[in-house]
């Protein structure tokens, strides 16, 4: 009897990526939705009353600048950790990844210092409505971003080294989140 060869193996299909590579354009549309509604009220009240920013209130320049200088080493960090993941680098991509989260909690911690530090109250006006909305909602994909590290470092360093698609996937996210930090830093923490 005459039987055929197998065919070749499907092609993968890289859904965690592409998933990724969709929820970051969510969050991107997410907050340039957010930055131009405040762009909007500023324009709105400038042209009103002629002041935006509260008075009293002085946004820290030096966190928010700090943090925009802590998203370089963190989007290296999360591409060293692919580097290292496609030749089986284990122990590199094991500190990668852990370089990774330390840096994510340590933009969540420049973002904290930088709310006690502006004392501005949550009730108080659109500015202060706004400015709450839009950073709060960072830090919070922040916050899933280092879940994100801390599944990917468990998963790739548990026994799935095999899988490098979560990691690519990964190293994604950061680069959303460093593209959206730099456009809210630019709007919210320097144009005021």
């Amino acid at each position: 009897m005459i039987a055929l060869h197998a065919g070749p193996a499907p092609a993968p299909r890289r859904q965690l990526f592409v998933g990724t590579a969709l929820a970051g354009a969510a969050i991107i549309t997410l907050f340039g939705g957010m930055l131009a509604t405040w762009m909007r009220m500023r324009t709105n009240a400038l042209d009103a009353t002629g002041e935006w920013l509260p008075r009293k209130i002085i946004v820290p320049e030096v966190p928010t600048n700090v943090i925009l200088i802590a998203f370089l080493p963190l989007v290296i960090f999360g591409q060293w950790a692919v580097y290292a993941a496609r030749r089986d680098d284990r122990a590199n991509a094991g500190l990668a990844l852990g370089l990774t989260a330390l840096m994510g909690l340590a933009v969540i911690n420049g973002m904290v210092f930088a709310f006690n530090q502006i004392k501005l109250p949550l009730a108080g006006g659109a500015y202060n409505s706004m400015f709450y909305a839009i950073t709060g909602t960072f830090v919070l994909f922040v916050m899933i971003g280092v879940a994100f590290t801390a599944v990917c470092l468990f998963r790739y360093l548990g026994g799935r080294s095999a899988e490098r698609e979560i990691v690519s996937a990964h190293a994604l996210y950061w680069y959303v989140l460093a593209a959206v930090y730099t456009a809210v830093w630019l709007v919210v923490f320097v144009t005021k």
